[in-house]
């Protein structure tokens, strides 16, 4: 795939409390400005839209010039800000949240969360059912030590009502310099009163990958966590499997939980090191052309026993890896139901330093499911209780040992089985 159009998956909006790792190709400019917009359809017929033909603009200019003429205070009329407000709103008028136009200092901020640090509470927001959703807390974040949980609704920032506001100004109004606090008004499933949380918003840094043996009664078993697919994840992970070489290791552990996403290329690269042959994910594209992106390579792991674990926050090229792996039953899915991210993006670079992302495809797992309509749902359902964040248990992890050493899905019932971690 070539650089100037590398496909990435992502779960997330412009802007966010914290991302990291993850960089993106970008289409030229050029090809950013097309004079008309064509369209293959799955009948063959081709479709064409000049909106210089077919749409009239003279309410807009109509508006303008009202404003200019009546409103209060005239010398606030900022023409760069209004133009890009106004693109702004005809992209979110397309419908789609992940189809989003970034004005230049949005677009600057996004490149610095992908450069691996920034200040603030780290956690990933999107846009869901129309409400400001947390998709995941990042691991050692300020927000995971606040307990923030995937699916929480944020409801106010600082006391200021988030209905109305733009993901962006959600996040611009979370953000803040390091050692400063911001409250959030959570609304939380199951929960009959919203939470009230205060954080003290850092510098988060995010280790891409994350490996150990565990050490158990039954024997050892290797354990990787990818946190994002970033630039050097493949080959993180590669090593870390690397490391486990020439030990009686026993089964493996794939922990994807909080992974919102990243390369399609990554996707299909980590499902490779464990899968012989088979498609690992189709991308249908625009017009509905399937395009099948087959395993690559030699599989470093085809037949070492594994588990992957799963969470409200595994999004995107995460699923895709999830998915494809239970599909040809390679791996036993355990957690909970992920995201339910199901669809490409593209970034296109514009002049003055602005970009848009814009949804150019679906994908499909090898049994043709969409899940941006049902997610991946586990083979094994275990819900993480939030005590276990701070007393450091995870049912989670102890049902994939069991699973991998006793073939029991209850975690109770192995329980003798209880891991330490040597690096």
């Amino acid at each position: 795939m070539s650089t100037a159009k590398k496909i990435f998956l992502l779960v997330l909006l412009p802007l966010f409390t914290l991302f990291v790792g993850w960089q993106f190709g970008y289409m030229s400019a050029t090809d950013a400005f097309p004079s008309a917009t064509t369209a293959q359809t799955g009948s063959g017929k081709v479709v064409t839209g000049d909106p210089q033909k077919e749409v009239d603009l003279s309410l807009f200019w109509q508006v303008w010039r009202l404003l200019q003429k009546h409103y209060v205070a005239p010398t606030e009329l900022k023409m760069q800000p209004m133009l890009y407000g106004a693109i702004a709103g005809m992209v979110q008028g397309v419908g789609d949240p992940f189809t989003v136009f970034m004005p230049p200092k949005e677009n600057a901020d996004f490149h610095s969360n992908l450069e691996g640090k920034l200040e603030g509470i780290g956690a990933e927001l999107t846009v869901k059912d129309g409400l400001v959703t947390v998709v995941s807390a990042l691991k050692g974040s300020p927000a995971e030590k606040a307990g923030l949980l995937a699916g929480d609704i944020v409801m106010k920032i600082d006391g200021t009502i988030v209905d109305g506001l733009a993901l962006d100004q959600v996040v611009e109004r979370i953000r803040g310099p390091k050692g400063t606090t911001v409250q959030l008004v959570l609304a939380r499933k199951g929960n009959p009163a919203p939470i009230t949380v205060s954080i003290v918003r850092d510098t988060i840094t995010v280790p891409t990958v994350e490996s150990k043996i565990l050490t158990t009664s039954g024997g050892l078993l290797g354990y990787v966590a990818l946190n994002q697919f970033g630039d050097d994840s493949m080959q993180e992970v590669r090593d870390a499997l690397a490391s486990f070489k020439g030990k009686p290791i026993k089964g493996l552990v794939l922990d994807l939980r909080y992974n919102g996403g990243g390369y399609l290329d990554g996707a299909v690269e980590l499902t490779s090191m464990f899968l012989k042959k088979g498609t690992v994910v189709t991308v249908q594209n625009r017009g509905g052309a399937l395009d099948p992106h087959p395993v690559s390579g030699t599989p470093l792991l085809p037949d070492l026993p594994l588990t992957i674990l799963i969470n409200q926050g595994t999004a995107s090229a995460s699923e895709i890896v999830a998915g494809a792996l239970q599909d040809y039953k390679r791996a036993t899915i355990i957690g909970m139901t992920s995201f339910g991210k199901g669809t490409v993006q593209e970034v296109i670079d514009l002049p003055g330093g602005s970009s848009l992302r814009v949804t150019i495809a679906h994908w499909l797992t090898p049994n043709g499911k969409n899940l941006g309509k049902e997610g991946v749902k586990p083979d094994i359902a275990i819900e993480r209780d939030p005590s276990e964040l701070t007393n450091k248990k995870d049912s989670q992890l102890q049902a994939a040992i069991d699973w991998l050493l006793y073939k029991k899905s209850d975690a109770k019932t192995a329980s003798s089985s209880s891991a330490s971690s040597k690096k």
